[in-house]
């Protein structure tokens, strides 16, 4: 017992973080000429599966007993980055993958123009010409999402209550358009892209920061949700009807707080689906009527989206803010 008063008493030296002055008895295993069945034994356990961490085990993170882990991992990465990027609010925009700028598709039509001529009774591609056509035709759509990218861009740092973003799945076609129109006025944009069985690169024009990858669907979709400030849906397919028709149906129910959905083209959406009918046999209510309505341009689109803030008392951005103008540019170059 030493006599020093406790303020005088040396302190012990730290440890070394990782180093042992002597190796620890599990670290002397048996020699071979002890045990001649060490080695293989040693190697085998190394080599187990079951020896391997959990969080490096690929065979396990890919089971069938970790899917709810991955269901959470898909969520947590994108949701941490968006949060780390400060995003508050996105515009959401849906549309064909295979509409493309006016250009293109009409390079598209002569193509199969030519092939046609050389067998002028081939009704399959008498067919693909028709397709070819009535795809050019939308091609003005293309140019309509692109200016309603440069819109919400020129926005982007003005929202009130956090930045606002283009959000769109990331692919081709009108997807392209609108994060190119963010892209054209210098403005980020968010890509959420989905893992399929023939893989889909994402277009060029999503903020390489802000590019994800999902494996789930259902995950996808809840980010497309989770800070959306309204649904652009422009003319598409099976993916653009089954989103649309989530985000209606949950804003039917209550399910999310009604936001503003914008579907572009009411002549392609009137043959898509008919609402009126809906209302008239009963199956929806007039009130769900109101939830969406038709646009025809970007301008349109957007003063549409800043009126339905005003009018529900919750304005996106200052009043009387350039930006809600919604006046786009035009590229040289641009159809």
């Amino acid at each position: 017992m030493t006599d020093d008063p406790p303020s005088t008493r040396p302190s012990p030296k730290p440890a070394h973080r990782v180093d042992r002055a002597v190796v620890l008895p599990d670290r002397q295993p048996n020699s071979a000429e002890e045990d001649g069945r060490v080695p293989g034994a040693l190697r085998s356990i190394l080599q187990s599966p079951s020896y391997q961490e959990a969080d490096q085990d690929e065979d396990f993170l890919q089971s069938e007993a970790t899917r709810g882990i991955r269901l959470q991992l898909d969520f947590l990465k994108t949701e941490t980055l968006l949060r780390e990027h400060q995003i508050a609010h996105t515009i959401v925009v849906f549309g064909s993958t295979r509409i493309c700028e006016a250009q293109a598709a009409r390079r598209a039509v002569a193509s199969m123009a030519d092939v046609l001529a050389l067998n002028p009774d081939d009704d399959d591609l008498q067919r693909r010409l028709k397709t070819a056509r009535s795809l050019a035709a939308k091609s003005k759509y293309y140019r309509i999402a692109r200016q309603f990218g440069q819109i919400v861009g020129a926005a982007s740092e003005k929202a009130i209550g956090g930045r606002l973003m283009i959000m769109t799945g990331g692919g081709p076609g009108i997807m392209e358009a609108a994060n190119r129109g963010a892209r054209d006025v210098e403005a980020p944009s968010i890509g959420l892209n989905i893992a399929l069985p023939k893989e889909q690169d994402p277009n060029p024009y999503v903020t390489p920061e802000l590019c994800f990858r999902f494996h789930y669907f259902a995950m996808r979709k809840l980010h497309f949700l989770m800070r959306a400030r309204a649904l652009v849906a422009f003319p598409g397919g099976f993916g653009t009807m089954d989103e649309l028709f989530e985000v209606l149906s949950l804003a039917q129910t209550r399910k999310i707080a009604p936001v503003p959905v914008v579907l572009v083209g009411e002549s392609y959406w009137r043959r898509v689906f008919d609402p009126d009918f809906l209302v008239d046999e009963g199956v929806i209510n007039p009130e769900d009527r109101c939830l969406f309505w038709f646009a025809e341009s970007a301008e349109e689109t957007w003063q549409g989206i800043l009126r339905w803030y005003e009018a529900a008392g919750r304005p996106l951005l200052p009043i009387g803010d350039d930006a809600s103008r919604g006046k786009s540019i035009r590229k040289e170059g641009e159809s």
